[in-house]
């Protein structure tokens, strides 16, 4: 890892309307560590987009990136961008919720000098130029934690989140397996599906607790899509759950469909399924094999903290921006 501070400048980061969700505000959290790393803890603040235009006037960054939704009528970035052309700061907007909502990307499509997106396949749906790829990561400040070989793991297999409609499809192709199995499957909707299900919501740090005694991790992505009608463009790069967990040593056992998984981990580092045979047979091979369990989960965070971190993230954006003369110091 490269120095703190290695870069000079400022950096204002502008995100959240009145709707921000705590996921959101997570991730923003851990963008600005990667920023951080960069230019270091003191050239990096956040602001409220509602004060960022006055943030901008005050500080004078020399980037000003927005991340986050794109589609609420409160994140409006005009007067933001107006007000960073006039100080010549390059602007920059990563779109974290891609491609959910990308019906709406013409509500930034020009006011930034460029754009990231967290979506591989969606990257190629806005109507600009300067539009590149750039997947979330994981943040080793609120991710990462050592594995502990002596944590008795007594759930077999763990799932957290929304009970989105394809997951809720996913899992009841997967009952006559996981009926056999010491199971928790937790998030909003889940707890018609009876034992071993609940509606419960996990604050990071349970989540990270369920990790450390869980055999199993379902990785499962997600289909709800709030503007995403006129391309139906199905998510294909994993979202952050994959390396937030991996950074946490998890073992995780990824539901493949379009997902590109195997650009970022190897089978050896998360092992894949697309079917319940598929599935049986991961369950036949990890659940009463706990040395090759702890192997696996290592092999995850290490490729995480080599390669998926907001660090890394943040230094490829920064390439890219130079690279191409958006970023000139």
């Amino acid at each position: 890892m490269a120095k703190t501070g290695e870069y000079s400048g400022r950096v204002l980061i502008c995100s959240g309307g009145r709707f921000e969700s705590q996921a959101n505000a997570q991730i923003r959290e851990s963008i600005m560590a990667g920023w951080a790393e960069c230019f270091g803890e003191e050239n990096v603040t956040a602001a409220n987009i509602s004060g960022a235009a006055a943030a901008i006037r005050f500080l004078k960054p020399t980037v000003v990136f927005g991340i986050g939704s794109y589609l609420p009528e409160s994140t409006y970035f005009g007067e933001i961008n107006r007000e960073a052309k006039k100080i010549g700061a390059a602007t920059v907007f990563w779109a974290t919720e891609d491609p959910y909502e990308q019906d709406a990307n013409y509500r930034i499509g020009q006011d930034f000098d460029a754009v990231f997106s967290c979506e591989r396949w969606g990257s190629n749906f806005y109507t600009r130029d300067n539009v590149w790829h750039l997947p979330l990561a994981a943040c080793p400040k609120l991710h990462y934690r050592p594995i502990d070989e002596t944590v008795e793991r007594n759930i077999d297999v763990l799932f957290c989140g929304v009970a989105f409609t394809n997951r809720k499809d996913i899992v009841r192709g997967l009952l006559p397996t996981l009926r056999n199995l010491n199971i928790k499957i937790i998030g909003p909707g889940w707890g018609e599906l009876g034992i071993g299900f609940s509606d419960a919501r996990l604050e990071k740090e349970q989540l990270v607790q369920f990790y450390q005694r869980s055999k199993l991790v379902l990785n499962l992505g997600r289909s709800l899509s709030f503007e995403n009608k006129r391309f139906l463009i199905s998510p294909s790069t994993p979202g952050p759950r994959t390396y937030e967990a991996a950074a946490a040593g998890a073992l995780q056992v990824f539901h493949e469909d379009t997902y590109e998984i195997r650009r970022y981990y190897t089978k050896e580092e998360i092992p894949s399924f697309s079917n319940r045979k598929q599935f049986e047979e991961l369950v036949d091979t990890y659940i009463d094999n706990g040395d090759l369990r702890i192997e696996t989960a290592k092999k995850a965070q290490a490729r995480t903290m080599a390669d998926h971190t907001y660090g890394h993230r943040i230094r490829q954006a920064l390439g890219i921006l130079k690279e191409n003369g958006i970023l000139k110091s």
